[in-house]
């Protein structure tokens, strides 16, 4: 790679030195030729080392740009529509965002969201509005902890074990709730 060039290697190939035509791109991708110009005509990937300038011309796609194909490609395989996904590029855009390459995305098949950080999540289609996710798995064992410490009662029907009962028994034989027992389990060491 020469001095000052920009271009950056990613797989031994020369990212901003060299060119795809069209129908390698879609070989690359996945995509037919007929997605690839009208995503091309529409505006929605184009070409960044030379789009077609008339008839017999051919359009010539770098690294980068196979690789917004791709993520365009995934995210309709995904379910999100053709329009979401064009407005969520143009919201990155419209931001000065042009190296989409460099980000990612995450979708639930409706929605586009940009993951900035691990604690920042966009919505795109909302005009860039921050969302918030829950973790399942964190919330069950916060509430696993809680209830540790907490009393419970038998659901109705449900059977009590005698372990529980002995357990729970104080001296004059009364049987107490969970949290009693626990002490009692405690104290006894």
């Amino acid at each position: 790679m020469d001095e000052g060039s920009s271009s950056a290697a990613v797989g031994g190939v020369e990212v901003d030195t060299v060119g795809y035509r069209g129908v390698t791109a879609c070989h690359a991708v996945g995509i037919s030729y007929r997605q690839l110009d009208y995503w091309a005509r529409t505006a929605l990937v184009v070409p960044s080392i030379r789009d077609a300038s008339g008839s017999g011309t051919q359009r010539l796609y770098s690294f980068r740009d196979l690789v917004v194909l791709k993520v365009v490609k995934r995210l309709l395989d995904a379910g999100v529509s053709l329009q979401n996904i064009r407005k969520a590029i143009e919201t990155l855009r419209s931001r000065g965002v042009e190296d989409l390459a460099g980000i990612t995305l995450i979708s639930d098949g409706t929605t586009v969201y940009e993951c900035r950080s691990p604690e920042e999540v966009v919505d795109l289609l909302q005009g860039g509005q921050g969302v918030f996710g829950i973790a399942i798995g964190g919330a069950f064992k916060e509430i696993q902890g809680s209830l540790s410490h907490l009393p419970a009662e038998p659901a109705a029907g449900a059977p009590v074990t005698t372990e529980v009962v002995e357990e729970e028994a104080d001296d004059s034989g009364a049987v107490g709730d969970e949290l009693a027992a626990r002490r009692a389990r405690r104290r006894a060491g």
